[in-house]
């Protein structure tokens, strides 16, 4: 008679055999994307003239002699949860661009050869690491540029480099000290995309706005005052002789309102990306992301832990480190309130001014602001 006692036993060794090499699976496919992330295997630069839809390929190129192994040296691997998260960042940019829709819709660029150089202006490069990053204002441009100043070695004082970021001073962080992308004929900029580490910092558009709001309109600065507010009081804000100064409109009280500010935002052309200014222009449109494969893609919500991770793929962690500051107090309940007076045809209209930066970095699009109610706000 056969005897049948033996099966659960040999069908427990089975599940637990298959169990492990499940487990010993993921751990592989960790260390793969881990090592990518960390030496940068197989990056694309633009997408091809013949088919935007499919990046073209190039191989990283990571050399002793440009000085890119100065790293501190780590024991323990990237943590995975930082390692996924970057690769889903990157991925969804990339699926995105793939489809096309966004390059039809909105770039007047298909390939990176049809940008203009004065559009890679954004774009920040050190020569002595191989880094380029691409700056967007009022997403910790500042810091970043006081990290890149003290890795270039571009700003001196009697003769001396900067060593420690928080030492340049303010005024001369977005002076000319540090080199921009389009300052080299074309064929170079493409040989720096192939070969050097690219990042960038991304931040909620609509947080953004109000930021580019509190610090160009809203403070005192005579220089977005003259360029920009007195236009919006006298077109916006019933103000027809506003003051010349600054100082004397806000003793006054005339300031610009978020509510005129949005008016005007409205009032450019979401298709002629150039009437904007740089603080509240799209990120699309300052960096390309489409046309530029970045290497890491940072974001302003978690930016200590980005900062930390990045300045070790860069293998600058030993040089300088990322200083936290005061975080960003806006979150939900203060984007609600300052669009508590905005009327909802103009939010969802300007939802579509900035509806690929949402799209592309993975930002909810604010619909909890269509059912605006600040009575149910806890």
């Amino acid at each position: 008679m056969l005897r049948l006692s033996h099966l659960p036993d040999e069908m427990g060794k089975f599940k637990y055999t298959c169990y492990l090499l499940f487990i010993l699976s993921f751990i592989s496919v960790l260390f793969y994307i881990n090592r990518q992330a960390e030496d940068g295997h197989e990056r694309y630069i633009y997408a091809k003239p013949q088919d935007s839809s499919k990046p073209e390929m190039k191989p990283r190129l990571d050399t002793e002699e440009n000085g890119r192994c100065e790293g501190k040296i780590h024991t323990n691997p990237m943590p995975p949860k930082l390692t996924l998260r970057q690769y889903a960042r990157k991925k969804l940019v990339y699926d995105l661009c793939s489809t096309k829709t966004i390059l039809d819709t909105r770039s007047k660029w298909q390939t990176f050869d049809q940008i203009p150089k004065l559009e890679l202006y954004n774009l920040l490069v050190d020569d002595r690491h191989g880094i380029i990053y691409c700056y967007v204002p009022k997403v910790a441009c500042t810091a970043w540029k006081r990290i890149m100043i003290v890795l270039s070695e571009s700003l001196k004082v009697h003769g001396v480099p900067y060593r420690v970021p928080a030492d340049v001073p303010i005024e001369d962080v977005h002076g000319s000290s540090l080199q921009h992308l389009n300052e080299y004929p074309k064929v170079v900029m493409k040989q720096k995309l192939e070969t050097y580490k690219k990042f960038i910092f991304v931040r909620d558009p609509f947080v953004r706005l109000i930021s580019a709001y509190r610090d160009k309109l809203e403070s005192p600065n005579q220089i977005y005052y003259e360029r920009i507010g007195m236009d919006i009081l006298r077109t916006f804000g019933n103000v027809s002789n506003p003051p010349a100064s600054v100082e004397k409109a806000h003793v006054d009280g005339i300031v610009p309102s978020f509510y005129n500010f949005i008016q005007y935002i409205l009032s450019l052309s979401a298709f002629n990306d150039t009437v904007f200014d740089e603080h509240w222009r799209q990120t699309i449109n300052l960096c390309h992301p489409c046309l530029i494969n970045y290497d890491f893609i940072g974001k302003m919500e978690t930016i200590e832990e980005d900062a930390a991770q990045l300045l070790r793929i860069l293998h600058v962690d030993n040089i300088v480190d990322f200083k936290p500051w005061v975080k960003s107090k806006t979150g939900p309940r203060e984007i609600m309130t300052w669009f508590a007076n905005i009327p909802l045809e103009w939010r969802r209209k300007l939802y579509k001014v900035y509806e690929e930066d949402f799209r592309l970095f993975g930002y909810e699009n604010h619909e909890h602001l269509d059912d605006l109610n600040l009575g149910n706000i806890t």
